[in-house]
């Protein structure tokens, strides 16, 4: 499938995108958005650090052409995550671009026999990049956090790799 903007995934290099990611991030909502209850408020480098040395965790930068930090997204097991667009590049179909990309390194590279992600229920733009993606929902977890006195309901969604 040939996706409107090309991008690649590369490893994640703490020094130099822990900076950026965090600029991505400014306030304790869209923390919580990105990353579910793993980091605490305000997110900082020894947060980000200890994420990055996870052994059992894949963690990629995506760019975009000219060498331009446009995205991140992570896998630990085969649970996909903390997928993330940068502000300035939103609503341009980086997201279904950085997710499909994720998608081929999983099954290809890391041979996982599946995918299973979790995302927010009011996530619908996520939601609909998943399900296009051909990913499914699998449980609906209602009200599993409470962010400013409003319950948040999660979706957990599974993706089974092509036969080989």
């Amino acid at each position: 499938m040939t996706l409107p903007h090309p991008i690649s995934l590369l490893p994640y290099r703490p020094t130099e995108d822990a900076p950026l990611l965090r600029t991505w991030v400014t306030t304790r909502t869209e923390l919580i958005t990105w990353a579910g209850p793993a980091f605490s408020w305000p997110l900082d480098d020894a947060q980000l650090a200890a994420y990055a040395a996870d052994p059992g965790r894949h963690i990629w930068t995506a760019v975009s052409p000219g060498n331009h930090r446009v995205g991140h997204v992570s896998v630990s097991g085969t649970r996909l995550g903390r997928v993330l667009i940068a502000p300035e590049a939103r609503d341009q179909g980086l997201g279904r671009a950085l997710v499909s990309q994720a998608v081929e390194l999983c099954f290809g590279e890391l041979a996982l026999p599946e995918i299973t992600l979790g995302v927010w229920a009011h996530n619908t733009a996520a939601l609909r990049i998943y399900e296009k993606l051909g990913f499914r929902t699998e449980e609906i977890l209602e009200g599993v956090e409470e962010v400013d006195g409003v319950p948040w309901t999660a979706v957990q969604m599974r993706l089974t790799a092509p036969d080989r």
